[in-house]
Parts: structure tokens; C-alpha cells; sequence
């Protein structure tokens, strides 16, 4: 298994999307957290000042946004294994296909971890010095700000684990991809906006997230850190288990 995961990792970093998908990351994380600096204590902002530990945690929370491009990267790292058809000498030098895709979710959750302990690092350079000017105390062991850094770290790698997850049961590139963005971006924002159903936004990927790592928002009622920690872990193992039940079963043709 060693020695699989060792060929996943030289794949990975065999071709830029990994850098891209990283500056991707980084760059929606600068644009949130810009966003939210800059609107703080704007009237008619519904967010908590950032003088809080509300509103600090909230700030730091923002960063799991960048799960998106973790999910891109893990679903292009197996569906671009049949799309370019180098899937069938991968699994005819490792006959047991659930090796592979395991070696694949280990790899690609190891990515998350590194994603997201890098976007953490750029979160707080950039949140420190600008939060100084605006004359506001940030102390980060304190506020249960660590948590929520901690809980960013771990969506990430949860994140890419269902993107390996979604890529194994879709297998087509494109779909995969189009389908998550549009699931991310579309359906869970009307599920967060909907007063019909918002209240089951909190059981979904992005609410499980959001609790994760400690956010807030208005309107919104979601579970407890732990209990989105929990969802969102049981999401990614749910969808890894199907994944590599379907490789295993079918045709890769």
C-alpha cells in the first residue's frame, strides 16, 4: 500500500492542477476574508463585528470555502485516470482495483491536510496585520479560534476524499466536476436561502462544513461543531465506500 500511494503522490505532482487548484485556494480565501475585513461594521451587515469571538471565529470559518478546489482536484485525480485511459495499465499492475482507489482517497486526504494547513498559514498573515490597523485584538489560542482552524483543516481533507468519492462513481470528467460545482454553488445556496428548507441545510455537505469549523450565519441554525464534524466524515466515508465498491465492479471501458 506504501509503494501505491507513493505512485499516487508522483502522479499528483506530476502535471500543475495541484498548484493551480492551491492558488485557487488561496485566492478565494484573500477574496472572503477581504470581503469580510472590509464590511465589518458596514451598516445593514448581518454578520457579528469582528471585535467578537463571533465574528472572529466567522472570519477564520471562511476558509473552508476553499474546499471547493480540494473536491476539483480529488474528482480530476481518478476521472482523469479513465479519461486519458491510463486506468486500464493502472489496474492491470495492481489487480486488486480497491487497493488502488484507497491508496488514491489516502493520497488525496493527505492533499487536503496540506492544503489546507497552507491556507490556514496565508489566512492568519493576512488577518493579523490588517485586523492591527483597524484596532482590533485578535489573540489566536483564544475564542475558539484554534477549533476553528483545526475543523478547517479536516474539511479539506474530507472534501478530497469525496471528490475521489465522486469521481470513482461518476467516472466522466466533466459531469463530475459541472455536477459538484453546480450542487455546491446552486443547490446548497438555495437549500442556505430558502426559509422552506433551510432548515435542512444543516444536514447537507456544505452545513456539516460549516458547523465544522465553526461558522455562523444568520438565519441558519446548524449542529455543533463536532456533530458537523461527524456528518461531514460520514459523507466522505460514505461516498469513498461506494466509489470503491463500483471501481471494483465495473467494466473500465
Amino acid at each position: 500500500m506504501i509503494r501505491l500511494i507513493g505512485g499516487e503522490v508522483r502522479k499528483l505532482f506530476t502535471t500543475k492542477l495541484w498548484l493551480w487548484m492551491l492558488l485557487g485556494a488561496i485566492v478565494l480565501t484573500a477574496i472572503f476574508m477581504s470581503f469580510t475585513i472590509a464590511l465589518d461594521g458596514a451598516e445593514g451587515n448581518p454578520q457579528p463585528p469582528l471585535s467578537t469571538p463571533e465574528g472572529q471565529r466567522n472570519l477564520f470559518s471562511v476558509v473552508g470555502g476553499s474546499g471547493v478546489f480540494v473536491l476539483i482536484l480529488g474528482i480530476i485525480g481518478i476521472t482523469g485516470e479513465f479519461r486519458h485511459q491510463t486506468v486500464t495499465p493502472t489496474f492491470l499492475a495492481t489487480p486488486q482495483r480497491g487497493r488502488v482507489v484507497v491508496a488514491k482517497l489516502v493520497t488525496y486526504a493527505l492533499a487536503g491536510i496540506g492544503y489546507g494547513i497552507v491556507v490556514v498559514a496565508f489566512a492568519i498573515a493576512l488577518a493579523l496585520p490588517w485586523l492591527a490597523v483597524k484596532d482590533i485584538d485578535l489573540s489566536l489560542p483564544d475564542n475558539g479560534i484554534p477549533g476553528v482552524l483545526v475543523g478547517t483543516v479536516v474539511g479539506l481533507a474530507v472534501y478530497s476524499m469525496l471528490g475521489v468519492g465522486v469521481g470513482a462513481l461518476v467516472r466522466n470528467q466533466i459531469a463530475a466536476v459541472v455536477g459538484s460545482l453546480v450542487y455546491l454553488f446552486v443547490v446548497e445556496a438555495f437549500a442556505a436561502a430558502l426559509p422552506t428548507i433551510r432548515d435542512y441545510y444543516k444536514y447537507l455537505p456544505g452545513g456539516a462544513n460549516s458547523a465544522l469549523t465553526g461558522a455562523s450565519q444568520p438565519g441558519t441554525t446548524l449542529l455543533e461543531p463536532w456533530q458537523g464534524g461527524l456528518l461531514l466524515v460520514a459523507y466522505g466515508l460514505v461516498f469513498a465506500i461506494a466509489g470503491t465498491w463500483l471501481a471494483v465492479r465495473r467494466d473500465v471501458s
